[in-house]
């Protein structure tokens, strides 16, 4: 066994003898495509969700270079019927591209390592300099016609290379690595099996064309049929908060959000699957308390600096977000760089990839998913350098203590001066505008309350209800928003409608405001009750 040629199945050993949840199933959709213009993968998904454990069961289960019958018996891929036909079959390179960080060449060390080990496994291959990038796919063409085995190729995080602020032409000569393994197609045809890559961000492109065309890309955005096996699904957190006597509705407020489309071919309907962090939700059960669990200061410093940068419209944006509305976002424009980013767009849609927000492809929004990273978030935005965005957040607290203290004047004028600052003349008169202006004024509540939209209760639908965080002193707050209307209407509705009953048995108090517009006047009006 080498470094990087038929490692064993040490690394997934070690993983299924702790808290291993069983996603083998994503083997036998590999090993379907072994022998098709299918075969390359790129499996792009955020940090801690399952990345590294998926590309350590693919390389424990397809390695010559041992023997893993023992720790498949009774997972999902021994049920399937390939199995015996693929296991330990084939000669396999892993690549985990996370331990180069201190490599300025990274192709010329991976093919100054895994040189020597393909000719101790077949003497004479690859005749010629070792630190030749192209000297490789000679010395891997010798070992299939030596041993008539093909190479099946595991990549973790191919893309840390160029996440990283290298040379250029260092990440220029490892995309050129890639594409002399991947693009060749006869070379491809002959040697490589698979090819599995996973990392954050998709495929690069050079100007507007993928530098790896031939592989299928399954991202965050677009998982389709990896989406089962992306994360935790809702079956497993509610196994695990059953087994460690864990809050359901408290994991899945802070750890659920990310819906993954995708087609079930054998109930031949598109369904949906909820995905979770994995490290999020099994050290929320360990730990026996939720919080923060995925986030981490280098990953807050990467966030700080995106969230800092000076595009049209990304600070308020990211206010929204944070607050709980949703954004438009075209994602098209992104060229799959975390550092030449040139939008916006750009930043939301590299936020997506990195998990801060889920996209919706039927509104081509973005919002954010849960609890966890709305804190980080608003922490983010809390430390940001930009004069403005500091003092949306000052308001938006002076806006939160004026509610606590009943001050109707106050909130009136705050939710005005934010509906001024908020929106384009020509979205300004409109209830999705007001309730849009609403939710970001509101972006401090995020630290007290969890929303939610358009709550059933009494004899309709409350319109935003804000539920103090356990722990929290904080009132509950009924808010109800009326456009083209005086004042008083919509405290008129939520006490006819009996809103504030949803909320009468949590136990603390309950604030109702209604909020209201009259756009022939362009008067903003608050009214402020206990229930």
């Amino acid at each position: 066994m080498g470094i990087y040629l038929n490692p064993g199945n040490e690394g997934f050993a070690g993983i299924v003898s702790g808290e291993y949840i069983d996603k083998t199933g994503i083997i036998p959709l590999v090993s379907e495509a072994i022998g098709t213009p299918r075969k390359l993968v790129c499996s792009t998904r955020p940090r801690r969700f399952g990345k590294t454990f998926a590309a350590e069961s693919l390389v424990a289960y397809y390695s010559c270079g041992c023997d893993s019958h023992a720790l498949f018996e009774g997972l999902d891929v021994s049920r399937h019927k390939s199995y015996e036909e693929h296991l330990n079959a084939y000669n396999l390179i892993r690549l985990d591209m996370t331990a180069f960080r201190n490599a300025q060449d990274v192709a010329k060390e991976v093919t100054r390592v895994l040189l020597p080990e393909l000719r101790e496994l077949c003497p004479g291959a690859g005749m010629g300099d070792e630190g030749c990038i192209g000297e490789i796919t000679s010395a891997l063409t010798d070992v299939v016609d030596a041993t008539g085995r093909r190479f099946v190729f595991v990549i973790d995080e191919w893309d840390a290379p160029l996440r990283e602020r290298r040379p250029r032409a260092a990440q220029e000569d490892w995309v050129f690595f890639l594409r002399l393994l991947f693009k060749n197609m006869t070379f491809t045809t002959k040697v490589v099996a698979a090819a599995y890559m996973t990392g954050i961000l998709p495929v690069v492109r050079y100007g507007t064309q993928p530098a790896l065309s031939d592989f299928r890309e399954y991202t965050i955005l677009h998982p389709y049929s990896l989406a089962p096996y992306v994360g935790l699904n809702d079956e497993e957190v509610k196994d695990l908060a059953l087994r460690y006597n864990m809050d359901l509705c408290e994991l899945q407020r802070w750890y659920d959000g990310y819906e993954l489309p995708y087609y079930d071919s054998a109930a031949k309907s598109r369904k949906k699957v909820h995905a979770y962090a994995p490290f999020s939700v099994v050290s929320a059960c360990e730990n026996h308390a939720v919080g923060p669990y995925w986030t981490s200061s280098e990953a807050f410093e990467t966030l700080r600096l995106y969230v800092d940068m000076d595009f049209d419209g990304l600070q308020q944006a990211i206010v929204q977000v944070v607050g709980g509305a949703s954004v438009k976002v075209d994602i098209g424009t992104f060229e799959n760089d975390m550092h030449d980013v040139s939008s916006s767009d750009d930043v939301l849609t590299l936020l997506c990839h990195l998990g801060y927000l889920v996209y919706d492809e039927q509104s081509s929004t973005a919002r954010v998913p849960n609890e966890e990273v709305r804190a980080e978030l608003g922490r983010a935005l809390k430390r940001s350098r930009h004069q403005e965005v500091a003092r949306i957040i000052r308001n938006s607290d002076a806006l939160l203590a004026a509610t606590w203290d009943m001050d109707e004047e106050s909130v009136a004028q705050a939710i005005a001066a934010a509906h001024d600052e908020g929106c384009a003349p020509a979205f300004y008169n409109n209830e999705q505008a007001l309730r849009a202006v609403v939710e970001s004024a509101y972006i401090s509540a995020a630290d007290h309350y969890a929303r939610i939209e358009e709550l059933p209760s009494g004899r309709g639908i409350a319109d935003l209800v804000y539920v103090p965080k356990r722990g929290d002193d904080a009132p509950a707050l009924v808010i109800e928003l009326k456009w083209n209307r005086k004042r008083g209407a919509a405290m008129g509705q939520i006490r006819g409608r009996d809103y504030a009953r949803v909320l009468r048995d949590w136990g603390g108090p309950t604030l109702l405001v209604g909020i209201t517009y009259d756009p022939k006047s362009k008067v903003h009006s608050c009214t402020i009750e206990e229930a």
